[in-house]
């Protein structure tokens, strides 16, 4: 818990001085044997994992007992689809960084991130034995330089 502390706890907002308050927090470098990626976090905070295939970022995601959400970028569409088909995730984002929808979309967390029978609100909120997937995507044609899959994080040049 020292990340925790050094580095979050030390955020004050006026008027809640001895509030919870989470600042925005990137933890880098995470294993999944580490306590900030076995325990689900809700606020600003990034947990950065690598893994050296596709195949085995998705194994990542589908072995962890929370499916709230996760993001792919990539130039490659059969990764992009494969990604979206083989996550087991609720919210899922390809070429966006965080795959939150819009209101009219239900919150789609999933196993783990996900308690009840139905979600509360949106078009899950009349399906109750659905579990929901969505993906939101975002392709250029001008990024389109490869046909090999590309699973790094851009970076800005």
């Amino acid at each position: 818990k020292q990340w925790y502390q050094r580095r979050v706890r030390d955020i004050q907002v006026d008027g809640y001085e001895k509030g919870n308050f989470v600042g925005p927090t990137i933890i880098s470098e995470v294993k999944p044997n580490m306590e900030c990626y076995r325990e689900e976090i809700f606020g600003p905070v990034l947990n950065v994992l690598e893994v050296e295939t596709l195949d085995e970022a998705i194994q990542l995601l589908n072995d962890n007992p929370y499916g709230n959400g996760c993001a792919i970028f990539t130039n490659s569409g059969a990764a992009a689809r494969k990604f979206t088909n083989e996550v087991e995730v609720g919210q899922v984002g390809v070429n966006v960084p965080i795959p939150v929808p819009l209101p009219m979309f239900s919150f789609t967390g999933s196993r783990g991130s996900f308690l009840g029978d139905a979600n509360f609100y949106g078009k899950a909120g009349m399906n109750f034995y659905t579990q929901w997937k969505t993906v939101t995507t975002l392709w250029k044609e001008e990024d389109a330089k490869t046909a090999n899959a590309e699973v790094a994080m851009p970076r800005m040049q």
